[in-house]
C-alpha cells in the first residue's frame, strides 16, 4: 500500500480525488439505472403505505369528531332539560309561596 500511496498517488489527496471522480464518472451511468429499477418500486410502495395511513387517520379523526359532537349535543340537551325543570319548579314554588 505504501508503494501505491507514495509512487502512484504521490502522497497527496489530489490524485486520490481524481481517481475517485473518474471511477464515479464511469460507474454512475452504469449503476444508476439498476439502482433506479430497484428503488422505484420500493419508493412507490412506501408512498402507497403513506397514503393509506393518511386516509385511515382521517377516518379515525372524523369518527372521534362525530362522537364528540354527539356528546356535546347530548350535554346541551340535558342542560336545557335541567334548566326547564328548574324554571318550572321555581314557577311552582313562586305560585305556592
Amino acid at each position: 500500500m505504501a508503494l501505491l500511496e507514495d509512487g502512484i498517488l504521490g502522497g497527496n489527496g489530489l490524485a486520490t480525488g481524481l481517481l475517485v471522480g473518474l471511477g464515479a464518472a464511469v460507474l454512475v451511468p452504469v449503476l444508476l439505472p439498476a439502482v433506479a429499477t430497484v428503488a422505484k418500486p420500493l419508493v412507490k410502495g412506501a408512498i402507497k403505505v403513506g397514503v393509506t395511513l393518511y386516509d385511515k387517520g382521517n377516518e379515525a379523526v372524523a369518527e372521534v369528531c362525530e362522537v364528540l359532537e354527539d356528546l356535546v349535543a347530548e350535554a346541551k340537551s340535558e342542560m336545557t332539560a335541567a334548566e326547564t325543570t328548574a324554571t318550572a319548579a321555581a314557577g311552582v314554588k313562586g305560585a305556592n309561596g
